[in-house]
């Protein structure tokens, strides 16, 4: 029985180990290749990109809907001098704006219907008026409720309001 408890401690150990290591690293390399396949498919840094309307053809994120119109914004706060200043335009049906850090995290998400909303995103552990971000980059995503192909052109004339931009105040 003594023989194999030095092997048992070894399996445990690194059972814990890998298990610790995988919850710890995952989401910041997952939202790193995520980050990466967004630039590599022309979605802007610091301005919001519509990309097309979510068919089963054009299907490329897991869960999207094809109810929803989606405008995405990555951004990069590595300058501790920036800032980003976010803009939702008025929709009159359901929208949201929503924050997604670079380890997946959704730190922050505002609904607002026939409504728009302006916020300002700060650089990690920044103080002042605005939402902090946990990490210096990650993604804002506004989705608005589109469900005909009528009312995704509709959505899409109103996302040419929306404002995703790096400034120095």
């Amino acid at each position: 029985m003594k023989r194999f408890l030095g092997p048992l401690i070894v399996l445990v150990l690194a059972t814990v180990g890998a298990h610790w290591a995988t919850l710890a690293y995952a989401p910041s390399i997952i939202m790193d290749r995520a980050l990466t396949m967004l630039k590599n498919r022309g979605i802007s840094e610091h301005a919001f990109t519509t990309p097309q309307r979510i068919t089963p053809q054009t299907q490329a994120v897991v869960r999207s809907s094809p109810d929803l119109f989606y405008s995405l914004c990555r951004y990069d706060l590595s300058d501790p001098e920036t800032v980003v200043d976010v803009t939702m335009a008025r929709w009159p049906n359901y929208q949201s704006l929503s924050f997604f850090d670079g380890n997946t995290n959704n730190f922050a998400t505002f609904r607002r219907q026939d409504a728009s909303e302006t916020v300002r995103l700060l650089g990690p552990g920044k103080k002042g008026v605005g939402i902090s971000s946990p990490t210096a980059r990650g993604v804002i995503l506004i989705r608005r409720l589109a469900p005909t192909q009528e009312a995704f052109d509709e959505a899409s004339q109103v996302a040419q309001d929306d404002a995703c931009e790096l400034v120095t105040p």
